[in-house]
């Protein structure tokens, strides 16, 4: 048995409930993991709070997509992307189901090595934030010298994406509040305030063009500026604003 955390109901936090529930059976392409720290993402609120439907049904709700932890044990067959898999390996798990609990078997497949330099709780935030910045990245053909407009840029993906664009010699220039620019320069961003007139500021800023936009934000603004901004909408990719995303043509 282990402990799980699962929403009984539909609403806020008051609807989670830590239950004790099997913990199933180690398969030769398994590994059970100890969890220390779990990833809390918007996506596990949205689930639990009805956001995303109220679908009586799929109560209980099993939450989480990441976390990080040590290895007790293994399958005869476990060997993840990193490699082969060992009892006391640190490891972040990504993509996991039910990620909210004491401990968790999972594929070997979604195990890889936890970095030495990472705290267990840096590490289990790491990987829904990360694989959605480098995938919008890749979407977007970012290379290097392009010059790359990160709406939401002080936000989890929009951080994410702002240090992979960078390491990838990218000239970035990210919006966000005035509290987050000076954190935003450090990372080798060049900030830039959101709202009425961000048009023109960040022509002001890149005269020559903005080669790919990426949007976490899903506002009507970040859509109109990247449009406005960007030549080509196959290099602007938006996570949020679905809808206009697909009419416009965009990732």
């Amino acid at each position: 048995m282990t402990a799980t955390v699962v929403a009984t109901a539909f609403g806020g936090p008051e609807v989670l409930h830590v239950v004790d529930e099997p913990l199933g059976q180690l398969g030769g392409g398994d590994v059970r993991v100890a969890v220390k720290a779990v990833g809390v993402n918007p996506a596990d609120y949205k689930v639990y709070s009805g956001e995303f439907g109220r679908d009586t049904s799929q109560l209980p709700i099993h939450l989480g997509f990441e976390a990080a932890g040590v290895v007790v044990a293994t399958g005869e067959k476990a060997e993840g992307p990193g490699g082969p898999i060992r009892a006391g390996d640190e490891v972040i798990l990504y993509r996991v189901p039910s990620a909210y609990a004491a401990e968790l078997i999972v594929p070997s497949s979604s195990v890889v090595p936890k970095p030495t330099a990472l705290a267990f709780e840096e590490a289990s935030g790491l990987m829904v934030t990360g694989a959605t910045a480098a995938h919008a990245l890749v979407a977007t053909h970012v290379e290097p010298g392009d010059t790359v407009l990160i709406h939401g840029a002080s936000g989890g993906v929009g951080l994410m994406a702002v240090q992979l664009a960078v390491n990838a010699g990218a000239r970035v220039i990210g919006t966000a509040a005035q509290p987050g620019h000076e954190y935003l320069r450090m990372l080798g961003a060049e900030p830039v305030l959101y709202g009425d007139g961000l048009l023109e500021r960040t022509r002001e800023l890149a005269p020559e063009g903005i080669d790919a936009a990426i949007d976490t934000v899903g506002s009507d603004e970040a859509i109109d500026v990247s449009i406005a901004l960007v030549a080509d909408r196959a290099r602007i990719a938006t996570l949020a604003a679905f809808g206009r995303g697909f009419a416009l043509g965009l990732k």
